[in-house]
Formats: structure tokens, sequence, C-alpha cells
């Protein structure tokens, strides 16, 4: 992420210099997992503005709802990130990093916000704590060489057990070290405290502050003044229009997208795979270009496609995860804003490809010719994407709302329908922007097949316990695209799990080389997807 423009609020952390503390070594020393003897911890203190209480936000009460569903595996939820230090620039030090990290949890309330639990059945709140001591661990590496697997194995030991949510500060910080400076600095937030976006904007923040010292003007507001707001009179105003999408969704859709288990569910019950595909990254930017829409549109519309045709449904279903940034005040906040959309897709509505317009037409001497029927599953593929465009718009728009009145919506509904209403279905891109194409002519069907050999597929994780059925997620790595799906295996057994991936790549570098496949073929693509590759 590019350096940006955001000022420390509250006082400099050179107040008390955070070089001052007593440095610790062995015992565990607090809620931060210890690792190896090499391993020291110091205590950084930092002194914010101010103090206070509030109702959690939206984003907020979604992520702890979703965090409740899933416990005690809800670590799932913990968001980790690794800033090298050690790249470019004059070397840094132990004390300056100290000293940067205090800094960034004065600068932002969310990471002295803690969750307050109420004594009976009922909501939790947020407390904001103006002052406190962050334990930051601290493991020497052998050399430069060796640092940057230091620095994952820290982020894979800090990122692997759940956050104690009413004690614990939400942000878990550590260095590592070669020789006199530091080469890495890690991040794992608590997913309460920020989102991806979130968690992006802290990067840069604590970059700037290690090499200039400050990081620019504050945030426009804080969780605290969001969360007043959106329980004041015209924050509920708002949600409820977007629950009004939502129920309206909900009845031209199925209940749910994964009905009937179709597998013993294997242990542990949720499998991931992940396909990580050149071809891909390269095929939906040009699919992207040529129909006007996002690539992150021509993916969840791939997504919504497949499920429907996997299952037998006309209708799809998908909670896309939105960022809800658009607006001003909020695009430097860390907080967690993302909360589901519903993005809901006739198959069978969508119009064909119009024939181009001729001369004589364009020019009024002759009259176009009659609108065509509505192609349903004789279409293609791309003729989904004009209106997948706009769902995907109303999808973001609605993406606002009181979980509990959400909550509250879909009781009443799957009481209504005599069965639970929720598509269980969710697509998660997770790319902060999307890389444009290179200039010049887009890649040919022999170029996309060349680089599908590229193509690389496995199962990496697994887990006991996910609140979803089918949980997608899109991330870059180098020239590639990387696609994981989490899934249920008594819906979508591990070999289904694969075949979704391998559908989604062939279906986008088809339509990308000229050759869209046909809606009626898509149950076909998902049983003959992946033949003969890894």
């Amino acid at each position: 992420m590019a350096e940006g423009t955001v000022t420390v609020a509250g006082r400099w952390a050179a107040a008390v210099p955070a070089d001052t503390e007593p440095e610790k070594t062995g015992g565990p020393g607090g809620p931060v997992p210890s690792g190896g003897c090499s391993d020291t911890r110091r205590d950084v203190a930092f002194h914010g503005e101010r103090s206070g209480r509030a109702p959690l936000t939206w984003g907020q009460r979604a992520i702890w709802h979703a965090i409740r569903r899933t416990a005690p595996n809800d670590h799932y939820f913990n968001i980790g990130r690794v800033l090298p230090l050690a790249d470019r620039g004059r070397p840094v030090t132990v004390p300056e990093v100290l000293r940067a990290l205090a800094q960034l949890m004065e600068r932002h309330e969310s990471l002295r916000t803690r969750l307050l639990l109420p004594p009976q059945d009922g909501e939790p709140a947020q407390s904001l704590t103006d002052a406190g001591t962050l334990t930051v661990t601290i493991t020497r590496a052998a050399g430069l060489p060796e640092a940057a697997a230091e620095a994952d194995t820290l982020l894979g030991r800090l990122s692997s057990t759940r956050f104690d949510y009413p004690a614990e500060w939400p942000v878990r910080a550590a260095l590592v070290t070669a020789g006199d400076r530091v080469t890495h600095a890690v991040l794992v937030l608590c997913h309460l405290a920020a989102d991806g976006h979130a968690a992006e904007i802290l990067v840069r923040d604590l970059r700037l502050l290690v090499r200039r010292g400050s990081a620019g003007r504050p945030p426009a507001t804080t969780p605290l003044d969001l969360a007043r707001d959106q329980h004041a009179a015209a924050g509920r105003r708002r949600g409820a229009a977007a629950l009004a999408h939502w129920e309206a969704g909900y009845r031209a859709a199925p209940p749910t997208m994964f009905p009937d288990p179709c597998a013993e569910p294997r242990t542990p019950r949720f499998w991931t795979g992940r396909l990580v595909s050149p071809a891909l990254a390269r095929a939906v930017g040009t699919v992207a270009a040529a129909h006007r829409v996002s690539g992150s549109t021509v993916l969840l519309t791939a997504s919504a496609a497949l499920v429907a045709a996997g299952e037998g449904h006309r209708t799809a279903a998908v909670l896309p995860i939105v960022g809800n940034r658009t607006a001003g005040a909020l695009r430097d906040l860390v907080s967690t804003l993302s909360q589901d959309g519903l993005f809901v897709l006739d198959l069978a509505e969508t119009a064909g490809p119009r024939e181009p317009s001729s001369p004589a037409q364009t020019a009024g001497l002759v009259d176009p010719p009659e609108p065509r029927e509505p192609s349903g599953p004789a279409g293609t593929f791309t003729d989904l994407l004009p209106a997948a465009y706009r769902a995907a718009l109303r999808a973001y728009r609605a993406a606002v709302y009181d979980p509990v009145e959400w909550d509250a919506l879909g009781e009443r509904l799957s009481a209504e329908y005599g069965t639970d209403v929720h598509p269980y279905c969710c697509f998660n891109d997770m790319r902060l922007v999307e890389r444009a194409l290179p200039e010049g002519p887009s890649a040919t069907a022999e170029e996309l097949a060349e680089a599908g050999r590229r193509t690389t597929f496995g199962f990496p994780a697994t887990q006991d316990r996910v609140a979803c059925r089918y949980c997608l997620h899109v991330t870059e790595e180098g020239d590639a695209l990387a696609v994981s799906l989490t899934a249920d295996t008594a819906y979508l057994p591990p070999e289904a799990i694969r075949a979704h991936l391998y559908a989604m790549e062939e279906l986008i570098v088809a339509s990308a080389a000229g050759a869209p496949p046909p809606l009626a073929e898509l149950r076909t693509l998902l049983e003959t997807a992946g033949g003969g590759r890894p």
C-alpha cells in the first residue's frame, strides 16, 4: 500500500520512552504466546487522549456474532501482517520500533478498545482505555537470511490462539532482530478491532512512524463516534432500508444454496482447497475489461453460477463481504467495517447477447430489431455479467445494518418458510485494489493455456467448525490469483471443493479466450473440471 497522509492522535510516546522498560526473558508474562529460548519481552507504555464506552458498531456486532458461532475455533478470524524493515532505508533499532508501536496505539482508538460483556443476556459494548502497556515479543534471528522465516514463524504462533476479548488488547506485536537492527515487525489483530483494509492502514502507519516519526493527520472519525451515529435515529433508518433489500432478496432466492448433505462429513469437517493460477489472473482482467465490469464481479458471478448449477437452482444467492468504506470519513478508520451483502442473480432471466446495431439503425433510418427474449439457460456465462454488475451494486449499497435486526429478519422468514433461511454461501475478495491489465493485446488462448500449466492446487488446512458451508476467498500471490474455498464436507466433499475451484478457472479462462461456456453446461463442467491436472 502506498504511503499515506494520516497525524498522531494523543500524546507522543516519547513522553514515556519505550526503550526504558525493563527487558523480560523466559516465562509467559501475559496473553502473548511465548516462543523459544531466544524470545524476550518488552512492555511498551502508551497514552491516548480519551476513554469511553459505546455500543458495538454494526461491523463489530457482525463479527462478534460470527465469532460466537465459530468458537472455540475463532482464531480463524485473526488477521496477521508482517512489515519488513530491512528491505529499504536505513537500519532501525528496537527502541525506534517500540516507540512507533506506542504511537500506533495512541493514534488508533480501536487498538485500545476491548469487549465489555454484559452481566446477563444482552449485547456487549466496547470499552476504550486511554493508557496502558502493550507487551511486545522480540525474537533474535541468526542473520538476515533467516529473519523472514522467523517472522513467518512468529506470525503463525501469534495467530494460532483466540483472543481474550474482554481482557487482552486487540493487537499482538512482535519484532525480529538480526544483530542490532529490526528486520521485521509482526502484527496480529483481533477482527473486532480491524478488518483487512484496516490491517493495511496499520502497516502503512507503522512504516511511516518508524521511518518518519509521524503518519500525518488522524482518521476523521473513531469507532465510538461511528457506533453512536449508527445507533441514532438516522442510522437506524438507513439500516431498515438495507434490510428491506435483504427481505426482497431472500424471497426471490432459495432458502439456502446447499439444502441437503450429500456425503458423510470428514474429520475435521471443514476442508480448505487452494488454487493458485496465473492464468486466472490474466483471464479475469481480460473478461472484466471486455464487459466493463470489475474483476471482483467476474469472480463473484462465476462463484454464484457454479454453485447454482451444482445444486440445481435457477437463482443464486451469495453473501459478498463488503468493505463499507466509500464514505470519505471511513477510508482511514481502523475498525471492522465489513459486513455481508446479499447478491441475488436469476440465471434464467438474464438477457442473451445483443446483435450489434447496423449503421442504418444507429442513424435511425430503419427500425431496430425486436428485443430478444431472455435467454435463460441457453445463454453463456458472460451474458450474466451486466445483470450481475447491477446486482452487486445493490448488494454493496445494502451492507450497513444492525446484525441484531438482521438476525430477527432471518428468524421471521425461517419461521414463515418452515426451514432455515440463509444462503450459507459467502464470497470474500480480499484484494484492496485490482491490478491493471498490462498494456497491449489481450492474452491469446495459447498464452492462457501455457499460463494454466503453472496452476497449483492443494488442501492446506482443515477445521472443526466454520459458520458457513461454502466460503470463497480471493487474494493475490505474485502474478497469480489465489482462490481458497473452505467448505463443509457434508455438502461439498474434498473432490467437489477441488472441482469448484478448477471449474472457476476453466470457466473464466474459456470466456477470456472468446468461448464462454453455455450456462446449461456448467453442471457438466463441475463434473469434468480439473481432470488430469494436479
